[in-house]
């Protein structure tokens, strides 16, 4: 999901430090904290994937940004060849498979952008690959049928679970997360206020999920066995959450399928699904079973379901499989979804029939619109063998084309070349209408979207949310990190990726030292995300703190070994639902080097950086018959520990001296014997350290002779220039 922030506070900032005068910055400022609808795509090796939006981090409230992009309405096109699939059933499909070619500073619309890297000439379509990419514990055949009228959905599931444990399992739990919107008193109402990234929920349209019927395969009803539970806060008013006892265990290593009906109804667009006019977004919508872990995944002692509601900050936790999807609409609406068409959509007049499917993904997403504008283009690189990219625009984005495309293609074209291939062959980017936003800045397997089409123009935020997203296709696609518990794994690691693309791709540099200044409640990353309480703690912590987490890494190692780094993780972990104690094992791995005290400072616990000046003194001494200045500083640790602390020293000849502390003890003086007294001394004038959130304390001047006021004034512009030398105007 996207979390956005915006510069202009530094900005103003600034015309108030114009305004004010140097008093001001010392005391105030430095001292103050053509083409036709989609209907088929292919399998190129394995499977598809996709990414995310959020709202306002501390108190600044975040603005959601207009996505928009252009094409041509109507049907489409078919590049195929044949294929035969088989399913758990024993049944087989030939298939007709479409061919496939292989806090930020706001920059306006208009800024000069460089094209999207070019497309390598089509490669020959290869068979899946004779392994699965994931381990695929479940497979589902899912059926619905969309009622736009009633603003229902009608379907069935089709389940088959394998027992990854080693001891029989009988009892099975199922995610009901549209559940979460059936009344005030559930648990993510109730911790969310019925707010979610600026966006409300509709007091007069409610949603929810009825489970009818769910029987074994030789018919036996299960639904007097279903149970709702709810592990975290005892809450009897949710009911995300549903516990199945079987008539029997399903053995280690053995499979039970289980057939399920359910009704679905949809909100008013809210928190990741529902409706706005005809538009609707099908996310989280069927009866989802949880993760079962077995010993030693994830540091499990004893295995396990790994068990939570649907919570007001919380996102998702799932296990990799087969999706076969057929989807009805009525019979003038597009559909957008996870994966690529098994062959072009039936159609009787009134309602159309799709196909899709997918594997080696976590979840199935969906969103139909008789309004969509779709475009595609196929694309492909040395890392990607081939992939069709697939925008379904608000026709209000329709001349915005060019711009999504060329953000999907350079995002993809980074991202592959950083961490690994894509091996999916579609990737799908939906633009809701303006009253959809509760649907936007999404990330979903090989399906995105961006925010509602509010504005005709937007700024570049419109590529920031889609390069984010598409980040999410690698963190939350393929490393599938659970964000129940920890979601920095995906979030700090997309925002961070998203920084990078977007200062090499579009030269939007983020101001580090702006962002950190906002973090007013850090926590401990590795945590539930509930446990955050407000979501502006939340996200300024899952998102922001843990991106400059990575970021203060990067300071520490370089880029190139950074880059190796997340490689190495990338590689090590896809499709294997990795822990932050992974993720450190790496980085030790790749550095030679212990990380356990920046872990259990920043990532285990909430420190900041935080290293104060605390009193300066200039006495005049002799020394050797020549007159000098005897200047003591002295400097304590406030917060965690930051093995290279650059401090400046500037006299009043105008003179000056850097150091480097180690910052280890919890308290340092510095003696400097010079020609003339001490006029001041900043710690980190250059802002190299990120995580350093509280530079009130960081800058301190001594009383200064009225006849080198001039000097010192220079010497504040000095300053305000370093500082501001990090903002683009």
């Amino acid at each position: 999901m996207k979390n956005v922030i915006g510069n202009r506070l530094a900005q103003w900032c600034f015309l108030l430090v114009l305004a004010g005068g140097t008093a001001f910055v010392s005391q105030a400022l430095l001292g103050t904290s053509t083409g036709t609808a989609p209907e088929t795509a292919s399998l190129v090796s394995g499977s598809w994937v996709a990414a995310k939006g959020s709202g306002a981090l501390g108190s600044i409230p975040l603005r959601p940004v207009t996505m928009t992009s252009p094409s041509l309405k109507g049907e489409p096109d078919f590049l195929t060849y044949a294929k035969d699939l088989s399913f758990a059933d024993g049944s087989s499909l030939g298939l007709q498979q479409a061919l496939p070619v292989s806090s930020r500073v706001l920059a306006p619309a208009g800024a000069a952008q460089s094209p999207a890297p070019p497309s390598l000439p089509a490669k020959p379509v290869e068979k899946p690959a004779p392994t699965p990419l994931s381990n695929r514990i479940v497979e589902y055949h899912l059926n619905v049928e969309l009622d736009a009228q009633g603003k229902l959905l009608n379907g069935t599931s089709s389940l088959t679970w394998k027992n990854p444990g080693s001891v029989p399992v009988q009892e099975l739990y199922f995610h009901l997360y549209p559940n979460a919107f059936e009344s005030k008193k559930t648990t993510f109402m109730e911790e969310s206020g019925g707010k979610l990234r600026n966006d409300k929920s509709h007091d007069g349209s409610l949603g929810g999920m009825t489970v009818s019927s769910m029987k074994t395969l030789d018919g036996e009803e299960l639904a007097s066995k279903m149970e709702y539970v709810q592990p975290d806060d005892a809450n009897k008013n949710d009911r995300t959450l549903m516990k199945v006892t079987l008539p029997k265990a399903v053995n280690p290593g053995e499979k039970i399928t289980l057939n399920t009906a359910f009704q679905v109804k949809l909100p008013a667009v809210f928190a990741r699904m529902g409706y706005a006019d005809d538009f609707v977004m099908a996310g989280q919508w069927f009866p989802k079973i949880a993760v079962y872990e077995p010993t030693g995944v994830r540091g499990r002692t004893v295995e396990g379901w790994n068990l939570h509601q649907y919570h007001g900050n919380s996102e998702f936790y799932a296990d990799f499989g087969i999706y076969d999807v057929r989807i009805k609409v009525p019979t003038n609406y597009t559909v957008a979804a996870t994966g690529f068409p098994l062959k072009p959509p039936a159609d009787d007049g009134k309602v159309k029939t799709y196909a899709f499917y997918s594997d080696d993904v976590h979840d199935f997403a969906w969103a139909a619109s008789p309004n969509f504008v779709y475009y595609e283009e196929p694309y492909a690189t040395q890392q990607i063998p081939g992939v069709r990219i697939k925008l379904y625009l608000d026709p209000k984005h329709e001349n915005l084309k060019a711009r999504y495309m060329t953000a999907a293609k350079k995002a993809l074209a980074r991202y592959s070349q950083w961490y690994g291939s894509y091996p999916y062959s579609t990737l799908s980017i939906v633009i809701p209408p303006e009253n959809g936003n509760g649907a936007g800045g999404m990330e979903y397997p090989t399906l995105i979207t961006g925010w509602g089409a509010a504005e005709d123009n937007p700024d570049l935020e419109l590529e920031r949310v889609i390069v984010h997203e598409i980040g999410h296709q690698y963190w939350y696609g393929m490393v599938a990190s659970n964000e129940f518990e920890e979601a920095w794994l995906d979030e700090g690691f997309t925002s961070y990726a998203e920084d990078r693309l977007m200062e090499l791709e579009y030269g939007v540099k983020s101001n580090l030292t702006v962002e950190s200044s906002y973090i007013t409640s850090p926590e401990a990353l590795k945590q539930d995300s509930w446990n955050y309480g407000k979501h502006d703690e939340y996200a300024e912590n899952v998102y922001t703190r843990a991106k400059l987490v990575l970021k203060s890494i990067e300071r520490q190692i370089g880029t190139d070994v950074m880059d190796r780094v997340l490689k190495t993780y990338f590689q090590r972990w896809k499709f294997k639902h990795p822990t932050t104690a992974d993720f450190q094992k790496v980085l030790e791995d790749t550095t030679k080097t212990s990380w356990a005290e920046f872990f259990e400072q920043y990532v285990y616990s909430g420190f900041m950086v935080d290293y104060g000046i605390t009193s300066i003194q200039s006495k005049k001494v002799t020394s050797d018959g020549q007159s000098l200045y005897e200047n003591t500083i002295r400097i304590q640790k406030h917060g965690g520990t930051y093995h290279a602390v650059p401090i400046r020293f500037h006299f009043a000849d105008g003179s000056q001296i850097d150091k480097m502390w180690d910052g280890i003890d919890s308290d340092v003086q510095f003696k400097l014997m010079h020609q003339a007294p001490i006029q001041w001394v900043a710690i980190d004038p250059q802002h190299t350290i990120v995580l350093e959130n509280k530079r009130i304390n960081s800058f301190m001047k001594t009383n200064v002779d009225p006849k080198l006021s001039v000097r010192w004034n220079l010497g504040v512009v000095k300053f305000m220039e370093t500082l501001f030398g990090w903002v683009a105007w």
